[in-house]
């Protein structure tokens, strides 16, 4: 099934109207059944180009579902992605307005910052090790401005809404110690991550595609697909680890990366 123009165009100004009122939409997917994932792209890229014209500035992108018990939720055997922007990228430390969010949950993860460019077909995680100036731990906010479920049927999200909300990105918050790519064995990077000083996830690198970088790979190879690459400069959210934790009102959530430091977040 091909969405029709406008119908991409419908479904992407709801989404941004929705982030913009912290209201959320009906399921998408429950109106297009048959659209997969390349018409949920088509949707992102709408929604994209509206931030864009609202003056917000691109700062990276995030990889998301890539461990095996999140592609297998969605029934899916692949990551997803979405665009990073100025306006979601929080300092260690801050306090998150009440109201900011609608529904907001929270991963660990491990973010590049890159040197150089990578641009597809054929990157290899040896070049994504070359291109990263330095990883950084770092919590991501989700969001969702499309409903969990459906109240009357209890039909779920699926891989379509998700990505066509610009794969329920929110925010980043970026801390602890800073390390050079080769300096450190990635998979063995893990998180003890808590809500309220009690302990609620722990995780590795390695549940990453088995590293964090192969994430990135997939990006960059991706994006060649449509004639766009990885800036020199931008971030990469590289995917969670640990399955994500709701943030209520009054929380404080800190990953605790070891001798790499840690970040925190707190919700009012």
């Amino acid at each position: 099934m091909t969405l029709r123009d406008e119908d991409v165009a419908r479904m992407a100004a709801e989404l941004f109207e929705a982030e913009r009122t912290r209201s959320q939409i009906p399921l998408l997917s429950q109106r297009f059944p048959q659209a997969g994932l390349a018409e949920a792209y088509k949707v992102q890229g709408a929604l994209v180009k509206l931030k864009e014209s609202a003056g917000r500035v691109r700062k990276g992108w995030k990889i998301g579902l890539t461990s095996k018990a999140m592609q297998a939720a969605l029934n899916i055997a692949t990551p997803d992605s979405g665009v990073l922007f100025d306006d979601m990228v929080f300092a260690d430390g801050s306090r998150i307005p009440a109201g900011r969010f609608i529904q907001p949950r929270v991963e660990a993860e491990i973010a590049f910052v890159m040197k150089a460019p990578l641009e597809g077909p054929g990157v290899t995680l040896f070049d994504v090790l070359n291109a990263t100036d330095y990883i950084v731990p770092a919590l991501e906010i989700l969001d969702t401005r499309v409903v969990r479920a459906d109240p009357v049927t209890g039909k779920a999200r699926t891989i379509f809404d998700t990505v066509a909300d610009n794969a329920a990105n929110a925010g980043i918050v970026m801390g602890g110690r800073p390390v050079r790519p080769l300096e450190a064995d990635m998979r063995w990077i893990g998180a003890i991550v808590s809500r309220n000083a009690e302990v609620e996830e722990t995780g590795l690198g390695a549940g990453v595609l088995n590293h964090p970088g192969t994430g990135i790979v997939w990006l960059a190879n991706r994006l060649a697909e449509y004639g766009s690459k990885i800036a020199a400069g931008e971030v990469v959210l590289s995917g969670s680890f640990i399955r994500p934790i709701e943030a209520r009102h009054g929380d404080t959530i800190t990953a605790d990366f070891g001798p790499y430091g840690s970040v925190s977040l707190h919700f009012e």
